[in-house]
């Protein structure tokens, strides 16, 4: 997975997604969820210091800069809990 950058609103919620020194402006409703962790897969005890085995999600539709006509993509990025960055899962260019 790709690391990013994403700027955040007030909310919390991201409001642009920096990749590749590229910025993606989110341009739509974005999506939260949670997913469990499977640190057991890498680890033979829980990482010191995760107090929880839930990772967050967010996917976003986003358009590259300001260019309202910018075709949109939809990404799905994930907040690490730990050392609090943001890595890419998926990115995927929509159907014009």
């Amino acid at each position: 997975m790709e690391h990013v950058m994403v700027k955040s609103g007030p909310d919390g919620r991201p409001r642009a997604v920096v990749r590749g020194r590229r910025e993606w402006i989110v341009g739509a409703e974005p999506v939260r969820w949670f997913e469990r962790v499977s640190w057991w897969e890498a680890e033979r005890r829980m990482p010191k210091g995760l107090g929880r085995v839930d990772v967050e999600v967010w996917q976003i539709q986003a358009r590259l800069g300001h260019n309202p006509g910018s075709a949109l993509t939809t990404m799905e990025i994930i907040h690490d809990g730990l050392g609090g960055g943001w890595r890419l899962r998926e990115a995927t260019a929509d159907a014009a």
